[in-house]
C-alpha cells in the first residue's frame, strides 16, 4: 500500500535537488508542552519528516543522551497515550510527516490495534520499532494494511546480504541504514565501508536509504548523504535543544540542501 504522506515529502525533497533530512527528538523533554513549538521550528528549519522517540525505562537502541532524555521525559511523566493526545490536538498546526520510534513493549502496553488506530487520528505517518524483528513483524502489519503508517525497516552493518534484501525489499517509506556496531551517539568517524554499505543498500531498495546513529556534524550529514538519500540525526537534535544551542540544529539541516555543497 501507498505510503503517500511521507513518500511525497522524501520525493519533494529530492526533486528540489535537496537531500532528505529527519531529525530525532525525545517526546516530552523540555516537557510535553514544549512538543508543537519544537515541531514547529524543525519544521520551519527545512526538515523533510520528525522521528518522534518515545520515552521508555529500557530503550536497547538509545545510547546515552537518548537515554538521559528518556529519563527526562519519563520524569515530567510523558507516556505514549499523552503523546498521541497531544500530537492529535495539534495535528492541523503542522504539515511534517511524524515518525513514531518507540518499542515493542510499549505497543503491547497500549494495545496493538488501539495505538495504530489513534496513530492515524493523531496525524502518525511512520513507524520504526528497533526490537521488531522481521520474523515476527506480522504482529504489527496484519493491522496496518488498511493504514497509510509506514513501518520502517532498519538495515544493520552485521546483517547477511540476503538477509540485507529482504529488509531493504520490505521496508516502507524509507530504509534505516544503522551506520554503526552498536546504539546511537555521536561518532568521531565512521569506518571507511560505510559508503560502499549504503551505496549496496541503494541498489536493494527502491525506497529512500537514510543514514542513521552517530550522525552529528554538517560534514557528517554531507559525507553520508553522498551515497544514500540523506540522514537522521538523533543524539545530536536532542541535546541542542536541551542546551539551548538550536543555531546547530540549522547548521545540521542546512548540510542536507544542495546550496550547501554539491552532492550527487
Amino acid at each position: 500500500m501507498s505510503k503517500t504522506t511521507l513518500e511525497q515529502a522524501f520525493q519533494d525533497t529530492l526533486d528540489q535537488g535537496d537531500k532528505i533530512f529527519v531529525p530525532y527528538i525525545m517526546a516530552g523533554d523540555g516537557g510535553l508542552e514544549a512538543l508543537p513549538e519544537r515541531i514547529q521550528f524543525l519544521e520551519e528549519a527545512g526538515a523533510t519528516a520528525l522521528e518522534l522517540g518515545i520515552p521508555f525505562s529500557d530503550p536497547v537502541a538509545d545510547g546515552p543522551t537518548i537515554q538521559e532524555a528518556g529519563l527526562r521525559a519519563l520524569e515530567a511523566k510523558v507516556t505514549l497515550r499523552k503523546v498521541l493526545r497531544k500530537l492529535k490536538e495539534t495535528k492541523h498546526d503542522r504539515t511534517i510527516p511524524i515518525i513514531l520510534m518507540t518499542y515493542m513493549n510499549p505497543i503491547y502496553a497500549y494495545g496493538i490495534e488501539d495505538l495504530l488506530n489513534e496513530s492515524v487520528d493523531s496525524g502518525v505517518d511512520g513507524l520504526i520499532i528497533p526490537d521488531l524483528p522481521m520474523e515476527e513483524e506480522e504482529r504489527i502489519t496484519r493491522y496496518l494494511s488498511d493504514k497509510e503508517i509506514a513501518l520502517i525497516r532498519l538495515a544493520a552493518l552485521t546483517s547477511p546480504i540476503e538477509r540485507l534484501k529482504k529488509i531493504a525489499e520490505k521496508t516502507e517509506g524509507f530504509l534505516y541504514a544503522v551506520t554503526v556496531k552498536g546504539t546511537t551517539g555521536a561518532q568521531v568517524e565512521f569506518a571507511e565501508t560505510v559508503g560502499e554499505y549504503i551505496k549496496e543498500l541503494k541498489a536493494m531498495s527502491s525506497k529512500p536509504v537514510l543514514a542513521g546513529f552517530g550522525v552529528s556534524t554538517p560534514e557528517q550529514v554531507r559525507q553520508l548523504s553522498q551515497y544514500g538519500d540523506g540522514v537522521v540525526v538523533g543524539s545530536e537534535i536532542v541535546s541542542s535543544f536541551h542546551e539551548e544551542k538550536r543555531e546547530k540544529i540549522v547548521d545540521l539541516i542546512n548540510a542536507s540542501k544542495k546550496q550547501s555543497d554539491d552532492m550527487s
